[in-house]
């Protein structure tokens, strides 16, 4: 059910007070906000482990001394491509 429905479970938004139904506007843009960090912190994981880890066995539940130098630099590009992203995105916006 999409937050803009006129109702939620058993609950009749019509009913809420306009605060109340920002509140709730709120909480649902909160929520999606919180699924897609999820989601591209599980994609980073994923594409990271399919790089660095050969045949996707971590074996003795430890990353090797190749495998987590590899892994560290995933992550980094990652976040490093994501500050650019958001850099420019920024400046667009003034």
């Amino acid at each position: 059910m999409d937050a803009l429905s006129p109702s939620l479970g058993n609950i009749d938004i019509s009913k809420l007070s306009t605060a109340d139904k920002q509140a709730l506007q709120q909480f649902v843009m909160n929520e999606g906000q919180k699924a897609r960090i999820q989601s591209s912190i599980h994609a980073l994981t994923d594409t990271c482990f399919r790089k660095c880890i050969p045949m996707g066995v971590v074996k003795s539940g430890k990353l090797d001394r190749y495998e987590e130098p590899c892994m560290r630099q995933c992550v980094d590009r990652f976040l490093d491509a994501n500050l650019v992203v958001l850099r420019e995105l920024e400046r667009l916006r003034q």
